[in-house]
């Protein structure tokens, strides 16, 4: 079963048991999936892949990341935990995230495979960091972690 069929599996069971919030959260990354393959002729074409429904879920989550900054600075507090409590779902779907020891290794070597000098090369690595974490760690803390290594050369 592919992840997509899982989360539409889920929304289903979740639709049995009234839980609208694990409902109502699923449905957002059903619908950004389909706004992308009706976005356009090649996107129609191409064949639904884990990696891209994780690339989707982990944009939603990134929208609530953002969301809880906003109404913690609003002092709204209830629905911040609404945000907290859909993130949460979301992260579920998600692969385990890597350490930073772990992050920090794969950019070790990312750096020596690219051979990369300087701060300069900052976006070059990050590009390919990126594409072998594959959603598994945070971009904030991966790009703090690759500035280090690269400003230390």
């Amino acid at each position: 079963m592919s992840l997509y069929e899982k989360i539409q599996s889920d929304i289903k069971e979740s639709m049995k048991t009234k839980d609208s919030l694990r409902t109502n959260t699923l449905r957002s990354v059903v619908a950004a999936v389909k706004n992308f393959l009706v976005s356009s002729e090649s996107s129609r074409k191409e064949q639904l892949t884990d990696d891209m429904v994780i690339s989707f879920v982990a944009k939603e989550v990134k929208r609530r990341e953002e969301s809880i900054e906003a109404y913690s600075k609003a002092g709204r507090e209830d629905l911040v935990e609404q945000e907290t409590r859909e993130m949460k779902i979301l992260k579920s779907y998600l692969p385990e995230e890597m350490s930073e020891e772990q992050i920090r290794s794969t950019a070790l070597k990312t750096i020596e495979d690219l051979k990369a000098t300087g701060p300069s090369d900052l976006g070059k690595v990050m590009r390919e960091l990126m594409i072998r974490l594959k959603g598994r760690a945070d971009g904030k803390t991966t790009n703090k972690i690759v500035r280090e290594l690269l400003e230390s050369r």
